[in-house]
Formats: structure tokens, C-alpha cells, sequence
């Protein structure tokens, strides 16, 4: 990369968005390999990587798959063809399973001296596989239906990443003849079978009960081969939304539909007799580069289940409990707070309750007249959508847009659309043509006889759940020109209104890549030898080719930009004379990175921003997304001095290379691990501002009745 390129359109500039995914990827599975994080936090790692690997082949490795069987050739941003996508992917992602897989045997093989063993079939003692049998009788064979694949037409489907049994047998006085039979594992049964040992705690997977003790329920066979394996099909199926006269059930039918896409992978149990693999391979007409042979568990998502038994509890990380944000201690009136002056929440170090809080009270408030909100994937048990019932019963105006096209939560989100719906709630069920991703919540309240509007504008979803799980970023504000937008975003949602003229946010997919530009153009006009300009920005992806070429200009220009982006960066920073003046890192550490925040230094009246959305491509051209401006001082510099905790990380961070590697950044004299710094500093501040906030009432004479 040691060239001057004049230009900037070049796809050598830009790394494949989806090698790049998979060196993130790498990161997640570096922190299950390290030794420096607790075993049990390991394990949740490496459970991680195998649920990440599973979604990218539905998805991504799909998608690619859909254009070389259509004999398409286009050349992606970072000039491959699928094919070559296709053939670049299997090579690492070959590697990556390789050494996922001893990773998971590493990890196993310290828990076992700590008393917790995962045994496989050769490690049980004749009193195991007994009680094993016993165990089989009585609460697996009951569950379990025999497939003679060969006897059935058509050919029975065997679900997209379920665990399968497959055997060879041959039946008594027919030993030149045999059939295979499939034994799906029962999906609602314990993935492991706790068992007898001499010390501690002994775990066997299911499968391999299953497949040791298969002839109980096969009748006078003998077993000539076996092989236990999981497929991955083909999730990326598309809703033509202006053709569905029922949205609701249009996308019922695409759920229901992934269950019989084409296979696009097939993870197979190392060892296995061939002619199974063979036969795999045919009926499910895969190439030899989709298949993956593991030797060892496969599955590996059933790990994060492993890591938070209570067995475990010491070899986890310390609980970091969430504190009250710092701009609500002490507050007792949670709307006269936010009437005051804007409060930022910075989760999971600060609670997600006044977000919640906020949607109950005014559920409940008789002064409340109206609530609107976007979904776009909430929790299982959520307090959000129960609150928005319960607000529709009691007489207010309430809209929730539920957005039914959150690719994996469809299905829940279309029950709670149904649920909002039969509570009296308006339903939205999205934008034509566009995933509604924005996060914003309106209420409209009658207060001290007049009629205010507050919002809550964020980077993350209305999850409580995973508001423990991942750091995001949210703005509650009664800010008349934020109120004002949110009110009009809402209109627009409806169909009730055109697109205005925004006094304070910026949307997508209209005009938001032109205003991230714009931006970006203004720090190169504001920048110079003695006060050049500044970009910090943090993300989840970085893969929109136009502010990649944006970018660069700002680097070439002497414009200092630092990135930290967690996942995807197209972006090749370090190129002379073009990108050296670019720093990408990326941290992946015990929470999951996704808040969204912009900083611009502007000639020295810096500017900060907060988002829904990332720079890529989807979010700036076929998402609803929102860019909300955070004015307050106090706020822009407690947002600013985030940036430069992430910025000053040198335990979790990574610094990625041209070549598209990362390199993990030099500790140097002091560690600065930027979630613990983050951690600690809510809790001084908690401690500190609620002592300062103590009264003292000094004793007297009377008594204190």
C-alpha cells in the first residue's frame, strides 16, 4: 500500500466488508484464547464466536451465495466478485474453526481442573454409560422420532441449525443392505446430562447419549456408522412489502419460509464414517468448502449456558452493578429534572430505569395525553411494551411503531404488535421499503397548565435487557426544537406529513451520509498547520465507500481522525500520504460496544453528536435513522471525555493495520482498560454526589418527635 493514489475511487482503498467482519470476529475469539480473562468468561466468548459464525452464514455467506447460483459478477466496493467473496471466506473462516475448536478443548481442559469436566464417549467409566442408559430410557427416547431418510419421500426437513444423530444400520440377516437414520436432537431438552463423578461437577452432551445408545429405539439393527451434525440455511429471505396486503402475515410466512431455504453450510463431528458425509453432501448438494468437520463439541453456543451455572460463579468477572445516572441523583421528580436541563444516560454503567421509569409514570399520569415510540427489538418480558398497554387502557393516545422486518425478531415483534393492538395501542408496523432503526420516544404531557413534550433520543434498543450487555448512550430532553423533530419524525412514520425542515436532527435515508460529509468537509476547512482539525467517532461499523473517500480527503488535508469501531471498518488507515493521518481501533472487552457518538472540533466550537445509525450503507440508505445534536456543555464534554477514555485503552484495544489485521496496542508503563475506567468513574461520581447531597440537622434541646 506504499503507492500515491490520486484515486480515490479505487477498490484497493476499501477492505471487504465481510473478510473484515470476520477479523472482528477473530477479536472476539482472541478474548476466549486469552489468559488474562476469567475461564468462565472465556467460555462466554467462544459461545459468542460460534453464534456470530451462525448468523453470518445465514445471512452473509447466503446472500453471496443467492448471487453466484444467479451467475451474478458484480464486483463488490473492494473490487471481488462473489466467487471470489465466497472462495476468501471459506479459506479463514476453515482457519477460524480450526482454532475456535482449540479453543473450546484448551478452555475445557483448565475447567477440569477445577472440577467441572465436559466427557466425551471415550472418557466414561462402565458406571457412567450405565447411568446414561438409564437416563436415555427414561427422558430422551420418549422425545425422539427415527427419520429413515431413505425410505421417506420427499425428504424430510431437518431444520436450519438443530443438532442431528445420523447413523448406518443394518438390520439382522440384511448385512449387505442399509439405510441411514436421522435422530434430531430434541431442541427443548438440556443440551448436557449431568453425571455421577468422583469430585465436582460432570456434564456429557446429548448427542453423544443419543448416539451411544441409538439401537434402544431402532429395534434388531446393528449400527455400521455414525456422525452427528448441524446445518446452517439460508435466513436472508426477503418480503415484497408492496405486493403484501397483510404485513403481519407476509412476515409470519417469510419465518416460517427460512425453514426450507437451500443449506449453506454443514458443521459434521470429525471422524465420521465418510459415506455419511458422502450422503450429506449429495442431498443437501453442498461443495466440499461448506462443509466443516469439528473435532470436538459442536454447537458451541450451548457454552454461554455452561458459563453462567452457579458452579461457576468464581471464575467469573465481578458483577458491575448499574449506577444512577449522574444527572438524576438525588432527583426525585424525574420530569422536572429533565424540564431543568438534559440528562444523559450512559449505560450499562448507569441504569436503564429512568428510561423505563419514564414510559411507566406516564402510562399511569393522568396529565400525561399521549406517548409515541419506535421498537425495534425489546426483551422477551418487556416493562416497555407492558407500560404501553397499560397507557392505551387508560385512555392515552399511544403510537408504537413496531419494526417487523428486525431480521431474527420478527416473530416476537409481530405478537407484540398484535398485543399493542388488542391493548388500543396504533400500530405501525414499519416503513415501506425502509427498516425504521431509529431509537426515540415522545411524550406529551400537560404540565402547570400548559402542554410540554419530552424525548428520550438513543444509540441502542428499547432492551432492558441487554442495557446490562451493551454500552449505548441516550438523551431524555425537553428541548422545544428536539420536541419539535421528534414530533414531526413521528408524522412521518404515520403518513400524516411530508418531510419538513429540521431545526435540530438530521434523518436518514434523506439526508444524513450528506450531513456526516458535510462535516467532515467543514473540518478540513477549519483545519491548518497550527490548530488542525479533529474527528473522533465511535461505532459499530465503518463501510459506506462515500465517508470513506471523505475521510481521506480530511487525512490528506491534515485533519487528525480517530475511529473506534468494534466490528466492520472498510477503511485502511496508515496508507503514506493519504490515511496516516487515520487511527482505527477496535475494543472488544465484557460488554458489547455500540454506542453511536460524532465529534467534531470545528475550529474549536466543537460539536457532538449522538446516532441510531452507523456509517454504512444499509443504515444511511435503507433505514429510517436519526443524528441528534447534544448541546448542552456539560453533556458534550463528559461525551468527549468518553471518547478519549476509549481512545487511551490499551488493554482492549486493537489498532487496525492496511492490510486489514489488528494489532493489539502496547500496554506501556500503566493500563488503562477503558470499561473498567468507565465502571469506576460512575461509581465515584454515585458515591461522591450522594454523599455531597447528605443533609446534616444539628441536635437540639426539644425532642425529635
Amino acid at each position: 500500500m506504499a503507492r500515491k493514489y490520486s484515486d480515490l475511487n479505487s477498490p484497493d482503498l476499501l477492505i471487504n466488508r465481510e473478510l473484515s467482519w470476520l477479523e472482528f470476529n477473530q477479536r472476539v475469539l482472541e478474548e476466549g484464547v486469552s489468559p488474562d480473562v476469567p475461564l468462565a468468561e472465556r467460555l462466554k466468548f467462544l459461545a459468542i464466536v460460534a453464534s456470530n459464525l451462525d448468523e453470518f452464514f445465514m445471512v452473509r455467506v447466503a446472500g453471496l451465495m443467492q448471487q453466484r447460483n444467479a451467475g451474478l459478477r458484480r464486483r463488490d466496493p473492494s473490487g471481488l466478485t462473489p466467487v471470489q467473496q465466497l472462495n476468501r471466506i471459506a479459506e479463514r473462516a476453515h482457519r477460524m474453526v480450526a482454532d475456535h475448536t482449540a479453543a473450546i478443548e484448551e478452555v475445557l481442559e483448565l475447567l477440569s481442573r477445577n472440577n467441572f469436566q465436559i466427557l466425551r464417549r471415550a472418557e466414561w467409566t462402565p458406571s457412567q454409560r450405565q447411568f446414561l442408559r438409564d437416563h436415555f430410557r427414561t427422558e430422551l427416547a420418549p422425545l425422539l422420532t427415527p427419520l429413515s431418510v431413505d425410505e421417506l419421500d420427499p425428504f424430510p426437513l431437518l431444520p436450519s441449525l438443530q443438532l442431528n444423530v445420523a447413523v448406518i444400520c443394518r438390520r439382522a440377516g440384511r448385512e449387505k443392505q442399509s439405510g441411514v437414520v436421522v435422530l434430531p436432537v430434541p431442541s427443548r431438552s438440556s443440551r448436557f446430562v449431568n453425571v455421577p463423578v468422583e469430585s465436582g461437577i460432570g456434564l456429557v452432551p446429548i448427542e453423544d447419549v443419543i448416539a451411544d445408545n441409538a439401537t434402544e429405539i431402532l429395534g434388531n439393527v446393528r449400527l455400521a456408522g455414525s456422525a452427528v451434525f448441524r446445518l446452517t440455511r439460508d435466513a436472508d429471505v426477503a418480503v415484497q412489502e408492496d405486493e403484501a396486503d397483510d404485513l403481519l402475515s407476509a412476515i409470519e410466512g417469510a419465518v416460517l419460509e427460512r425453514r426450507r431455504r437451500t443449506a449453506v453450510r454443514l458443521e459434521i463431528s470429525a471422524k465420521s464414517d465418510r459415506r455419511l458425509l458422502t450422503w450429506l453432501e449429495r442431498t443437501q448438494q453442498l461443495a466440499r468448502e461448506s462443509v466443516y468437520e469439528i473435532d470436538g463439541l459442536l454447537d458451541a453456543r450451548a457454552l454461554m449456558r455452561v458459563a453462567l451455572m452457579p458452579q461457576l460463579s468464581k471464575l467469573r468477572s465481578p458483577d458491575w452493578a448499574p449506577q444512577t445516572p449522574e444527572d438524576l441523583i438525588g432527583a426525585e421528580d424525574l420530569w422536572l429534572s429533565v424540564q431543568e436541563h438534559d440528562v444523559l444516560l450512559h449505560h450499562p454503567y448507569e441504569s436503564f430505569e429512568p428510561v423505563i421509569r419514564m414510559i411507566t409514570e406516564a402510562a399511569q399520569d393522568p396529565d400525561v395525553l399521549a406517548i409515541k415510540q419506535t421498537l425495534y427489538r425489546t426483551s422477551v418480558d418487556s416493562p416497555i411494551l407492558s407500560a404501553l398497554a397499560r397507557a392505551a387502557e387508560n385512555g392515552k393516545e399511544v403510537t408504537v411503531l413496531v419494526e417487523l422486518k428486525a431480521r431474527f425478531d420478527e416473530a416476537r415483534n409481530v405478537n407484540w404488535a398484535r398485543q399493542l393492538e388488542d391493548a388500543g395501542c396504533h400500530v405501525i408496523y414499519g416503513v415501506a421499503g425502509l427498516k425504521t432503526h431509529a431509537k426515540a420516544l415522545l411524550v406529551v404531557k400537560r404540565r402547570q397548565g400548559r402542554i410540554r413534550r419530552y424525548v428520550h433520543l438513543a444509540t441502542g434498543n428499547y432492551n432492558d435487557a441487554t442495557a446490562r450487555l451493551y454500552t449505548d448512550v441516550g438523551l431524555i430532553s425537553a428541548d422545544p426544537d428536539l420536541a419539535a423533530d421528534v414530533s414531526a419524525f413521528f408524522n412521518i412514520l404515520t403518513g400524516r406529513s411530508e418531510i419538513v425542515e429540521w431545526r435540530a436532527l438530521s434523518i436518514a435515508p434523506t439526508e444524513l451520509r450528506r450531513r456526516f460529509i458535510e462535516l467532515i468537509d467543514r473540518e478540513i476547512r477549519a483545519s491548518s498547520l497550527r490548530n488542525p482539525g479533529l474527528v473522533m467517532a465511535k461505532m459499530n461499523s465503518l463501510e459506506d465507500p462515500d465517508i470513506c473517500r471523505a475521510l481521506y480527503r480530511a487525512s490528506r488535508a491534515g485533519v487528525n481522525i480517530k475511529l473506534n469501531i468494534r466490528g466492520i471498518c472498510c477503511l485502511r488507515p496508515g496508507i503514506k500520504d493519504l490515511s496516516d493521518n487515520i487511527d482505527v481501533r477496535s475494543i472488544v472487552d465484557r460488554y458489547l460496544e455500540h454506542s453511536r457518538i460524532f465529534y467534531f472540533r470545528n475550529g474549536g466550537h466543537e460539536e457532538v453528536f449522538i446516532s441510531s445509525a452507523d456509517w454504512m450503507r444499509r443504515n444511511l440508505d435503507r433505514r429510517l435513522e436519526l443524528l441528534t445534536p447534544v448541546r448542552d456543555h456539560n453533556l458534550t464534554q463528559r461525551l468527549i471525555s468518553i471518547l478519549n477514555t476509549f481512545f487511551a485503552d490499551n488493554v482492549k484495544a486493537r489498532r487496525l493495520q492496511s492490510d486489514g489485521t489488528y494489532d493489539r496496542v502496547p500496554t506501556g508503563a500503566q493500563a488503562n482498560r477503558a470499561q473498567e475506567v468507565l465502571q469506576k468513574r460512575s461509581v465515584e461520581i454515585a458515591r461522591t454526589e450522594t454523599a455531597s447531597r447528605v443533609s446534616f440537622r444539628p441536635l437540639t434541646g426539644q425532642s425529635d418527635k
